[in-house]
């Protein structure tokens, strides 16, 4: 499965897809960042989801700044990744999160390896990331992407240079 996948731009079509996945396999923490409503997959959240992910459709020129991807494997929404631009020019942030079924699979790192060309074509020279010491399969993805990672107060950040070529798979 690992290479299978494809990258979307999140709109209208693959918006409630999307949703859904994250409803099924993903706590809403993990996904979205916080609201205030009730806990788990609230109608209030659900609605909030869906107007986090609106708010990106004018993509990295737009007012957040940020291109958010639905992730497709076999033909399927599994998850998202975004890239989001960052004060210094040419980098953006990005970050990723995949249904429960999907993960393990490679397709975290297929899916990241999409959105590095992605960010390239954009102009882009370099991808940076951010995430907890403890998040092996973060780690691991953006060691097969060829991340140069850190740890700093807690935090492991990668910074990947897309000056040079991907490693291959």
């Amino acid at each position: 499965m690992a290479g299978a996948v494809r990258l979307e731009p999140v709109d209208e079509q693959n918006l409630e897809p999307l949703l859904s996945v994250a409803a099924a396999e993903a706590e809403p923490e993990d996904v979205m960042p916080p609201v205030d409503a009730p806990a788990g997959w609230s109608l209030a959240r659900r609605e909030a989801f869906r107007d986090f992910h609106r708010a990106s459709f004018a993509g990295l020129d737009g007012p957040t700044r940020t291109r958010m991807y639905a992730i497709l494997a076999a033909g399927e929404v599994v998850g998202m990744v975004r890239m989001t631009r960052c004060d210094q020019p040419g980098t953006v942030e990005t970050g990723m999160w995949l249904g429960r079924s999907a993960r393990g699979q490679g397709l975290g790192a297929a899916a990241l390896r999409e959105l590095l060309n992605a960010a390239a074509a954009a102009g882009m020279r370099t991808v940076v990331a951010e995430t907890t010491p403890d998040n092996a399969g973060a780690i691991s993805v953006l060691r097969k992407c060829g991340a140069r990672l850190r740890e700093d107060a807690g935090k492991v950040r990668a910074e990947m240079c897309l000056d040079s070529a991907l490693p291959a798979l």
